[in-house]
């Protein structure tokens, strides 16, 4: 790999290793439903059905590079992959991407079709994009003004991209 890149394998979405960005939903007969809270500082959920495709990203053997992340400090976003399989790597809200310990808080997780996950707001993230030739379809909760709430971290423009491999 080029210098400044780091590899990422996806792992599993366990509610344990995914607690750091956020919760898994859970059944509504599980007595931990209900202690994650959507939060929509702007009173602007928004549904919908958004995709990413493959030729969105570069990829290299078995990996996409991500060389960009994203977060909403307004809301947090709710995924249910309606297909699958794709990867996204995520980092917790207070993580500083310009440091070094940032950057070795960023995580990968594979979603499988019906997988779901709650961002925290401020998460950084970046995907979720498909593993395969289709693009991937995402149930999509998030706030209506989130254009105006898409921060970004260009890891690219200071040498570092990450290759995330989907296990």
């Amino acid at each position: 790999m080029a210098e400044g890149a780091r590899r990422l394998v996806a792992g599993p979405v366990l509610p344990g290793t995914w607690a750091p960005f956020g919760w898994v939903p859970v059944r509504d007969t599980d007595p931990s439903d209900g202690t994650g809270r959507l939060e929509y500082e702007w009173a602007d959920p928004h549904v919908n059905v958004i995709s990413h495709a493959p030729d969105e990203v570069d990829r290299e053997g078995d990996g996409l590079w991500c060389d960009r992340m994203y977060r909403h400090d307004t809301h947090t976003q709710v995924l249910l992959a309606l297909n699958g399989p794709s990867v996204l790597a995520v980092a917790p809200a207070d993580a500083d991407l310009s440091t070094e310990a940032g950057l070795d808080a960023v995580r990968a997780f594979r979603l499988e079709k019906l997988d779901s996950v709650v961002l925290h707001r401020g998460t950084w993230h970046w995907g979720p994009f498909p593993l395969g030739d289709e693009p991937v379809l995402l149930f999509n909760v998030q706030g209506l003004g989130y254009a105006r709430d898409n921060a970004s971290a260009d890891l690219g423009a200071r040498g570092v991209r990450f290759l995330v491999v989907g296990a």
